[in-house]
């Protein structure tokens, strides 16, 4: 099953930094088999607020997903995230294609 990488990023000081950490993300991804789904682009919001961007990483599964954000190699760049943005990140499993959202209350007994 796969499984995201999401980070919100509401503010970005776009310097030196930044520019190395999107030089070398691409990089970090490839053994783990991550590929990009969303990087930012135009967000329209229809409920609340939501200050910032939006990236997605789809990953084949968790223990992909896990592995890379623990990696050396993405470590070794992630503060030039963190020490450049005011951001949070998560995990967060998918479900199958099938899926639809009844199973939610099946599986809640």
């Amino acid at each position: 099953m796969p499984a995201y990488a999401i980070a919100h990023l509401r503010s970005v000081d776009v310097g030196e930094d930044i520019m190395r950490y999107l030089a070398e993300i691409d990089a970090t991804l490839e053994q783990y088999n991550g590929r990009f789904i969303v990087h930012g682009g135009q967000i329209t919001v229809v409920e609340g607020d939501w200050p910032g961007n939006l990236v997605i990483v789809e990953f084949p599964d968790r223990e992909r997903a896990t592995a890379w954000y623990e990696s050396p190699e993405y470590r070794a760049i992630l503060p030039l995230r963190t020490e450049n943005s005011d951001s949070s990140a998560i995990i967060v499993d998918g479900v199958p294609p099938d899926y639809q959202a009844k199973q939610l209350l099946e599986s809640m007994g």
